[in-house]
């Protein structure tokens, strides 16, 4: 019989009660995307108390308990009786959904927390929350326990301080991790200390004894700096211009080096704005179009109807812009793109401006700008025949596609799997080991070019990299097709070593420069081979850790067997049976699943690591050491 539904089966949630239900509409996840917006939340309300001009100090602090306290030198919650609510306003703002002052154009002209769900969000997904607040000369406390005021607002001291000290700790219910991780939250709290001159921002992390200051008097000139650690500038000056149109302030530093890729980062209100929108697509087709009338009264083309498409003005630019505007509107919570169209009206037309003065007055500058853009074009036109050339291959060559490329029968995409091998070793047992209805098998010699430092038209003359395009089958960049691709699963199987490592981080700066979509999509995976087997006779056991190995050994003992352990170094020290039934077989394989939480982040660790900057990645390596779980010598 079907359950009644009736009045009585409509559930009404009252006030944090929905965000307890349903946390991820409101933060994204209750993984560690999720638990780091939390700090935000907060954080982002000191900034918004800056950019009034109220504050110019923020600290925050990760405590041994996976608690944090954020603190600033701002003008503190206000603490007297609301009107409506008839109750202290501190309270209110912590305990209610779409209550702040981010709705008052009073308080706030220019906010990144537009939304108001900020804080009491943070408070209701806290195990507990503890708020002080400095103002009017005393000290004003209230704590909250999932959200639930616990204590009324107390007056608790005096001071000669004004700000907000907010101290909670994320509810465990909740969050599947507790885990900050402190790289994430640097290069956040670096981010804002560049967008907000003068603002000084500390970070101290008690676990891992850290404590950093940022203050950047330079602003987002300095930031373009710091982006181009590890680069040759073509020009030596960062171009900076800014102005403002109606009641937007436009923003912008670039500097051309002379790399191949691009890196544009936007802000509305401080929010890095991953998915860009129309302030970003008005640098771009500004850019473009300066660009290209300079160009043409120049006489830099050779061909009729030749010009500049917006690649060529973008290889090797780092531009940082910001702006700063009422009201923006963003396409959901996450706010990752910005829609509104007044924006692309102001940045084309302050972009525009500014940068004919400083090129007019610069000539040298552009002169070398527009040489850049030129071999752009050229190698653009290089790679498109290389394309081409790559096309008729895939064509010519369909029915045996690389050499090396052990096909499947299937040709279902859902059901099979493209393994790229380390090692024509490991290579020949995976072939002979696999299931050939749905297992396809490319094996890779040596290590394979580094992407993050080569061009375009050299990564496609890479007889690697082209096997690897040809075998996924989707093309890459321009031509990427993601219906063109061949397997359901493209699946890394490296050794457990340091270049299995070295060459798993190659490939993976390869996906996520040219073909994004497949790990969006939740298309490639790391195989995880055994580290250990261990045997007793004819039983035989496989390790994958050595936690697993201490518990496999322990059992063995306890039965009064002494086993032997093998240590695997290597794909190619197992045979094509062991193989299989380890690291190939879906019915006993462990594979994990390559996702990208935060773009942003995972392009700047592929930056450290794979980039030019040695002394970058030597921090890096030194702050996750401890981290390491396996390591050959």
């Amino acid at each position: 019989m079907p359950e009644k539904y009736t009045a009585e089966s409509i559930k009404i949630l009252k006030g944090l009660e929905a965000v307890r239900k349903r946390p991820g509409m409101y933060i994204g996840s209750t993984g560690k995307s999720g638990l780091h917006h939390l700090i935000y939340e907060v954080v982002d309300n000191s900034v918004d108390e800056a950019i009034a001009g109220y504050c110019d100090w923020i600290r925050i602090e990760l405590l041994r308990d996976n608690s944090v306290k954020v603190s600033d030198n701002g003008r503190g919650i206000p603490v007297d009786i609301h009107p409506e609510a008839k109750k202290s306003a501190l309270e209110v703002v912590m305990t209610t959904l779409h209550a702040g002052g981010k709705f008052s154009r009073d308080s706030y002209r220019i906010s990144g927390g537009l939304h108001g769900v900020g804080v009491s969000v943070v408070n209701a997904l806290s195990e507990w929350l503890e708020v002080l607040v400095h103002k009017n000369g005393r000290i004003y406390r209230q704590r909250y326990e999932r959200g639930v005021p616990v204590t009324k607002v107390e007056m608790i001291g005096k001071t000669d301080k004004t700000g907000t000290v907010v101290w909670f700790k994320p509810d465990p219910e909740i969050f599947t991790t507790l885990e900050f991780d402190s790289d994430i939250l640097i290069n956040r709290f670096r981010e804002l200390a560049f967008l907000n001159p003068g603002l000084e921002i500390e970070f101290v992390d008690e676990k891992n004894e850290e404590k950093l200051k940022f203050k950047f008097d330079g602003g987002i000139v300095e930031f373009v700096k710091f982006l181009n650690r590890g680069r040759t500038p073509l020009h030596r000056d960062i171009i900076y211009v800014s102005g403002s149109h109606g009641e937007i302030k436009v923003e912008l530093a670039m500097q051309y080096t002379t790399g191949y890729d691009e890196r544009i980062r936007t802000y509305v209100n401080n929010i890095n704005t991953v998915e860009g929108g129309t302030h970003l697509t008005a640098f771009k087709t500004t850019l473009t179009r300066i660009m290209n009338d300079y160009a043409r009264r120049l006489n830099i083309f050779k061909k009729n109807g030749q010009g500049f498409q917006g690649s060529d003005v973008r290889e090797g630019l780092t531009a940082v812009l910001s702006i700063m505007m009422k009201e923006p509107q963003f396409e959901g919570q996450t706010k990752a793109k910005l829609g509104n169209e007044e924006a692309f009206e102001a940045v084309s037309k302050v972009v525009r401006e500014r940068l004919i003065e400083y090129f007019d007055i610069n000539e040298k500058v552009l002169k070398v700008i527009i040489d850049k853009a030129f071999k752009a074009l050229k190698a653009r036109e290089a790679a498109r025949k290389a394309r081409e050339m790559v096309r008729r291959k895939n064509v010519l060559e369909s029915t045996s596609l690389p050499g090396k490329l052990a096909d499947c029968s299937s040709n279902d995409l859902e059901s099979t799997e493209l393994f790229i091998v380390e090692g024509d070793s490991a290579g020949g047992s995976a072939k002979q080991g696999r299931d050939r209805n749905f297992q396809a098998i490319l094996p890779l010699r040596g290590k394979i070019l580094n992407v993050e430092k080569a061009s375009f038209e050299k990564l496609l003359k890479n007889e690697q990299i082209n096997d690897i395009i040809i075998a996924v089958g989707t093309g890459i960049g321009e031509d990427f097709d993601v219906s063109k691709l061949r397997y359901g699963k493209i699946i890394i199987m490296t050794d457990a070593d340091v270049d299995g490592a070295h060459i798993r981080t190659l490939l993976l700066t390869l996906f996520y420069r040219y073909m994004p979509e497949l790990i969006k999509n939740g298309r490639i995976y790391i195989a995880l081979p055994p580290l250990y087997r261990v045997s007793h006779g004819k039983e035989e056991v496989y390790a994958y850790d050595e936690e697993e190995l201490k518990e496999i050994l322990r059992r063995f003992r306890e039965k009064g067997k002494e086993p032997t352990v093998q240590r695997y170094k290597g794909l190619g020290e197992m045979n094509p049976e062991q193989l299989w039934e380890t690291t190939m077989n879906p019915e006993n394989r462990k594979l994990i699943k390559v996702t990208i939480e935060n773009a942003e982040v995972a392009n700047r660790i592929f930056e450290i690591l794979m980039g030019s900057d040695v002394d970058d990645r030597k921090k890096f390596i030194t702050r996750h050491a401890l981290k390491v779980g396996n390591l050959d010598i």
